[in-house]
């Protein structure tokens, strides 16, 4: 995986053009990470801000595209390849503004390219 296909859906994670994820859960493989709040495609680089809820201090994480694994619209859940552990090790998100910030985003990008190639999994 390049660091650039990070910030694209995998071909296995299909999904609708234009489908609205706000609210759908994320799922690792070991377990519920929390609920998408929103998607955003800045300077190309598609992500997810999640609300984690409790298990990280009621923080949001941002989590690119290209882990996804899986969409299940029927279910309204995003199953993602990567752990909450790693998850919750990625580069902290604080505001909304680093979402706008390619620094940021370059260096939430080469942590995930980082965790290496992952078996895709269907939602």
């Amino acid at each position: 995986m390049t660091v650039d296909s990070i910030w694209s859906y995998p071909p296995e994670a299909v999904r609708e053009p234009g489908e609205d994820l706000t609210g759908f859960t994320v799922v690792a493989p070991d377990g519920v990470v929390g609920h998408v709040d929103r998607e955003a495609d800045h300077f190309g680089m598609r992500h997810l801000v999640v609300d984690t809820g409790v298990w990280v201090f009621g923080q949001s994480v941002l989590v690119p595209v290209g882990v996804v694994t899986g969409v299940d619209t029927e279910e309204r859940r995003i199953s993602v390849a990567c752990s909450r552990v790693e998850i919750k090790a990625a580069p902290r998100f604080r505001t909304d503004s680093e979402t706008m910030d390619p620094g940021y985003l370059s260096g939430v990008g080469s942590y995930y390219h980082g965790l290496g190639p992952r078996d895709a999994t269907t939602a």
